[in-house]
């Protein structure tokens, strides 16, 4: 079984979902990549969803979670993406490492959609570079 990471944002709609995508695409089988929030939307940004098609990762069949779905888990790596998930994040079974890397919220977009999608690529592009260096440190230890 691969190590489970868990990434973590409070409505685990936008950037909690963009990045399990793209370090699931970047990890491949080496990860068990999920995501959750401390107090989930209910649905996942459909600005994300576009987001991460432009560069060909399918996020359309995830769905937004509670982070007390893994509490009975063995996670490896738990992530935080927004301050507040990273305040109100438990320690879970197993979990042996601890990363906070904060991603503005692509969800307080103002403007027309095409402005707020300008935000949600950027926010996407940054969490790229992080979670794709991330990947290729894991395959690399």
């Amino acid at each position: 079984m691969p190590p489970t990471i868990l990434i973590l944002c409070t409505g685990n709609s936008c950037r909690s979902h963009m990045a399990e995508g793209i370090l699931r695409a970047a990890a491949g089988d080496l990860l068990d990549v999920q995501s959750a929030g401390s107090n989930p939307a209910g649905y996942v940004h459909p600005l994300a969803i576009k987001a991460l098609a432009e560069i060909g990762i399918d996020i359309s069949a995830h769905r937004s979670k509670h982070m007390n779905e893994f509490l009975l888990q063995d996670v490896e790596t738990v992530i935080t993406v927004c301050g507040n998930a990273d305040q109100a994040c438990p320690m879970f079974p197993g979990q042996m490492n601890r990363h906070h890397w904060g991603f503005d919220d692509p969800a307080h977009a103002i403007g027309s959609e095409e402005e707020q999608m300008a935000v949600f690529r950027r926010v996407r592009d940054e969490i790229r570079r992080v979670f794709e260096a991330y990947a290729a440190g894991r395959r690399d230890a």
